[in-house]
This record gives structure tokens, sequence and C-alpha cells, in this order.
């Protein structure tokens, strides 16, 4: 790689969630919804893409803006006009095809372009063969959502779909409640018409999981297909929110058997209690050369309106199932970060208050919760995120780095009104490695130890024991 990868692996100010990865040709695409910094809903701005070398994960590239809300021919109220999870496949004609929700319409639409990232053209609607658009069937159809396309080896395209509420809401007041499961269909070579007699219930709701091996990670959202060495993995949100989960088949609209969780946005499962702020998550996995990656996102500035990108490599194990991935600060990297240099602190894999991590919905007060942001308002350069807030029993955690020396010294960059001593252990309730005395400052002003970390791949975490909250900025390893 040219530089080290850190997660989140685009630059601090995208917040691109929902990413589905791609490889054509030899790139990577990454497509997904796109919030605003700060903003007051979901997925508020056009769809961007991003790209980079198959052999070089830390270069992306910003491939600019491939469709617009203004795009779609609809003209819902400008309040309703997000653009919500998109999916990516290429036809048979050589064409890409982009599939898109319409939340307020209930339908899926579908853009094409002759590159994978360029100006995409509206296509059409999702339908039936007799014409009626899926989701209009009032007497029959489900609530449509998130949709995930998949070419398979012998060219045929399916579609994925479906929200696994447990009553009504905003999406599906109109339409009955969903108790069977993810919808699957074939697509004709249109890429509009689905193909009859082949819709297919996928994984378990909540409505449906008993004796079935879902309980507990019924399907919510995000549906998504892969294949892998002759089995097909449906991935998807579960009830649960903060994870991805796995279901595995033999055939695209074959029986699926629930697998397991790929990541968890707190490392639920993993850890004692939930290492992060909780909240809504949404990826796939891809299969790059040799290696496995799981590709989700995560919570930012204190709700689940501004929500970023982020990737983890993922073992597949001989079996056929996954190991569950633990959040790290390396994600893409291929291995540990280096164990000296300057790194900004919103690279950090764990943040939270102990004892109060949170599910984030609509934006939490201040208080003592740290977070994630940035200054200023959303925009497409300038990048400059930090943690902000932190205090007292406030934790904050990075994964790994490869240490050629026992002995480092470790400096914070901060600002604020703290008052109190900053310790520094190999993980959250691990041994205690050394300490800071911090004190107010006047504007940033770095704060520095030397530790005793001993050789080879190792965390590093920090929590405060004082009073005062103060924003930091840049962790420096010497």
């Amino acid at each position: 790689m040219k530089q080290q990868a850190y997660n989140p692996y685009l630059p601090s100010y995208e917040y691109i969630p929902d990413a589905e990865p791609h490889i054509f040709g030899d790139r990577v695409y990454i497509y997904g919804s796109h919030d605003r910094f700060n903003g007051a809903f979901f997925c508020m701005n056009d769809y961007v893409c991003y790209s980079a070398p198959i052999d070089d994960l830390s270069s992306w590239r910003y491939e600019g803006v491939i469709w617009r809300k203004k795009d779609d021919p609809s003209r819902p109220p400008l309040i309703l006009k997000q653009l919500y999870a998109p999916d990516v496949v290429q036809g048979n004609d050589g064409r890409f095809y982009l599939y898109y929700f319409k939340g307020s319409m209930g339908i899926i639409g579908v853009a094409v372009c002759d590159t994978p990232a360029g100006k995409y053209k509206f296509h059409g609607y999702v339908r039936y063969p007799n014409g009626t658009l899926l989701g209009r069937n009032h007497e029959s159809d489900l609530a449509q959502f998130d949709p995930g396309v998949f070419r398979d080896d012998d060219g045929k395209i399916y579609l994925y779909t479906g929200f696994g509420e447990k009553k009504p809401n905003i999406f599906t007041r109109f339409r009955p409640v969903n108790y069977h499961g993810a919808m699957g269909v074939e697509l004709e070579n249109d890429m509009l018409t689905i193909k009859e007699n082949t819709l297919t219930r996928i994984a378990k709701t909540q409505h449906c999981s008993q004796g079935t091996g879902y309980e507990g990670h019924e399907f919510f959202e995000a549906s998504s297909m892969r294949k892998f060495e002759g089995k097909y993995y449906f991935i998807y949100s579960s009830v649960l929110g903060h994870e991805l989960c796995y279901a595995i088949g033999d055939s695209p609209l074959g029986e699926f058997k629930y697998g397991g969780t790929l990541v968890s946005i707190g490392d639920v499962g993993l850890a004692k209690e939930p290492m992060n702020y909780l909240g809504n998550t949404h990826g796939s996995l891809i299969k790059i050369k040799d290696d496995y990656y799981v590709f989700y996102h995560r919570q930012t500035n204190r709700h689940c309106h501004s929500r970023q990108a982020c990737a983890e490599k993922i073992i597949r194990n001989p079996d056929g199932t996954f190991s569950q991935a633990e959040l790290t600060s390396c994600g893409l990297n291929g291995g540990p970060l280096k164990g000296e240099g300057k790194y900004p602190a919103y690279i950090a894999c764990h943040l939270y208050k102990r004892g109060e991590p949170k599910f984030l919905t609509a934006k939490i007060a201040k208080g003592h919760h740290p977070y994630f942001t940035q200054t200023g308002k959303d925009r497409e350069e300038r990048g400059d995120q930090y943690v902000a807030n932190f205090g007292d029993d406030c934790v904050l955690g990075f994964k790994y780095f490869d240490f050629a020396k026992d002995e480092v010294e470790v400096s914070l960059l901060l600002s604020g009104k703290p008052q109190g001593t900053l310790r520094i252990k190999d993980s959250p309730d691990g041994r205690e490695l050394g300490t800071i005395a911090l004190h107010p400052t006047s504007g940033k002003e770095a704060f520095h130890t030397n530790v005793a970390i001993g050789t080879g791949i190792k965390a590093l975490y920090f929590d405060f024991v004082g009073s005062g909250r103060f924003d930091i900025f840049e962790l420096e390893i010497q």
C-alpha cells in the first residue's frame, strides 16, 4: 500500500452509510447512501461513489455524484426526497444498473450507466409482468426497502428487498406487515420485470422465527447477496440494529439457514458490554484477492443521521461460516498500524462512557457522552473530525499497533478543561501502562508520557479520572 489505511476509510468529512462493495475490473467500488453531517434525517444528500485499486485499499478516489434526487422523474414533497440504501450490478449487456428505494413512494427505482461510476440515467421502476409497480399491489405487496441486487455465474439477475418491522410504521402503514421474511425474485433481461413464479422468502422475521435458528437475530432490513465457493450468503441487518448477520443457502432463492453475526458496531458478542454507542448498520461481504472483508457503518455526532463507512478483515472458516469480526482502527490496512507516528483521534474504534452506551436514534443531550464530530457544516473538503466531550470514566480505544520498541512516548493533543488523570492501558480493563496529569488548556496542547508497552501487536486505550470535559484531536507515538 502507498499509505496506511484507517477506519473510517474515507475522508472524515464523508458520511456514507449502507455501503455495498463491488469489484469491477481492477477496482473496488462502494455504493451507499449519503448522509449529511448533523442532518435532521437519514440519507439527505445525493449518491456519490468512491473506488480504490484492489491492490491498494488505502487509496480511495472520489468518483463524484452518480445520481441526484432530482434525476428521478417522480416529484414527492421535498422532505421525502431522501435516497435510501442503493446497490449496483453489471447486467448481461455490460452496462451497470443502480437500484434505489423511493421511500416516499414505496417503490424500487433503477438507473443505468455505461461505466461503474459515471452519470446514471433513469431506466424505470421494478414491476410485475402486468405492469403494476412492485410495492403498489395494495392487496398483497409487502413494504419495499433497501434493494440488494445480485448476478449469478449463469447470468441470472436477482433482486432482494424487504422490511421486517414488528408493526406498521412510516414505510409500511399502507402495506401488510411482513410476517414471512426478506423477499427475493428473479428479474427479466430488461432488469425491471419480475419473472413470474420466482418470488421467495429468505431470512425469517420476528413473526416466524421460533425454532428456525434465527431467534434474536431475525431479519429487519439491508438485504444483500454474495456467493463464495458455490455457497450463497444473504447478508442483512438484524432486529438488534447494531449488527450485520448472514444466512447460508445452496441456491439464490433456496432455503437459507442462519449463519451468525458478521460484525457489531459495539463489538457486542465479543465484549462484556457495548464498546460504542450503538445504532443501525448496513453493508456486505466481499472477497478481495485471497482475503474477505465486511463493510459496515458507524454512528457519529450523537445521533444516527451522520454515519460513516468502515470495513474489517473477516475470517471465513473451512466449513463456510464466518467468525465475527472485531472492530479495529486499521480496517483495510492488511495488518496493524505502525507503532510510531501521528494518528487522528477519530480513527478510534471504541468510544463510550462506562456503563452508559446507548442506542442512538435522535440526538442525545451532550451530558457526559463522548462522540465523534467536526467543525462547521456539511462539506466535501477539509476533514477535521475529532473526539469531543471526553470526561470522567470515558474510554477511547485504538486497535492495533505493531510496536518495535519496548518503550515509547505516547502523546495526546487536546483542548478543554480537564483536571485529573488520563490512564493508558492495553485494553479497557487491562493493565495500566502509564498515566498523564491533565490540566485546563488555553488552546490545543500536547500531553505526553513514556510507556513500557513491550514489542509486538498491541492496543492502546485511554480513560480519564477527574473533572471537566475536553476534546481530543491526535494521538502521537514516538
